[in-house]
């Protein structure tokens, strides 16, 4: 309830122009524009002109996902809480301000804001709203701010967003950084299950390439000879290496190893445990 009480004192004393420091773009210089859009990331700007940047960020993951960013000129010098409330723009008479959020202000950190909210903001700017954010200045105290989102030529950007959003892949690096492949008994071919591993790895190199190390290190079960497991091991390995390295991947930043039937991971006395002794371990590390 303060906190509440205390960005209406705001909004009020918005209204009056009195000791409060407004940031917004006019309407006739309002910009969106897509800073970032691929399938990896998919990033929303909006610049507040003297003040920074409203960036709202979807990643590629398992799970639908969004956050808002206020990347400011200006730091925070403390710890506070900025109130973020949705406006009527002065076209909108008799509509009535409504609560978003709170926001965290971390010392030396830009304003953020979790995907429910950040959701909201969008939302609201889709009608017409300015999401619009209420903070004690830290640099001087006879100070209020206000940083509102002109919704302005917001439309057409959003569109484009949402649509790079929808295309976003639905796994993250982290999801593919350490892979096991399997493979058919005595062969080079791989499970079905891990043709489609590969294909991820594959799809998401697509989008970046920009690898530290590629670690390749092939197994085999302990059926024939030594010799002919170490060299069926390096084949395996060697031919996701020539996989990768199609997609762009430097050759010289992938490390093949063949292991043979060494390092079991379970018992060779049945087919199905010997089946996941035959693999390929891919990890991935990016700087």
């Amino acid at each position: 309830m303060i906190r509440i009480a205390f960005a209406l004192t705001l909004i009020v004393t918005t209204a009056s122009h009195a000791a409060m420091r407004q940031y917004a773009a006019a309407v006739e210089d309002s910009s969106w524009l897509m800073q970032t859009a691929n399938r990896l990331e998919c990033t929303l700007n909006h610049t507040v002109p003297g003040y920074g940047d409203a960036l709202f960020t979807s990643m590629a993951s398992k799970q639908l996902n969004m956050e808002f960013e206020m990347d400011m000129y200006l730091l925070p010098k403390k710890f506070d809480v900025a109130a973020v409330y949705s406006i009527p723009p002065k076209w909108m008479p008799g509509k009535a301000p409504k609560i978003i959020s709170d926001m965290q202000l971390r010392t030396q950190y830009s304003g953020d804001l979790p995907e429910e909210a950040a959701w909201t903001m969008l939302s609201e700017l889709e009608k017409g709203y300015w999401p619009t954010i209420y903070y004690q200045d830290w640099y001087n105290a006879y100070d209020q701010i206000s940083v509102a989102l002109n919704a302005s030529n917001f439309t057409p950007a959003y569109r484009q967003f949402v649509q790079c959003v929808s295309n976003l892949l639905p796994y993250s690096f982290e999801d593919i950084a350490y892979t096991v492949l399997s493979y058919e008994k005595n062969s080079t071919n791989l499970t079905k299950y891990s043709r489609k591993r590969l294909s991820m790895i594959g799809e998401y190199l697509k989008e970046d390439s920009n690898l530290e190390l590629v670690l390749l290190d092939g197994y085999t079960d302990s059926y024939g000879g030594r010799w002919n497991n170490e060299q069926l091991s390096i084949r395996r390995a060697n031919e996701v290496k020539n996989y990768l390295t199609a997609l762009g991947v430097d050759g010289e930043r992938i490390e093949v190893t063949g292991h043979g039937e060494k390092h079991h991971i379970a018992p060779n006395d049945n087919a199905s445990s010997r089946a996941m002794n035959r693999r390929v371990v891919v990890q991935l590390s990016k700087s």
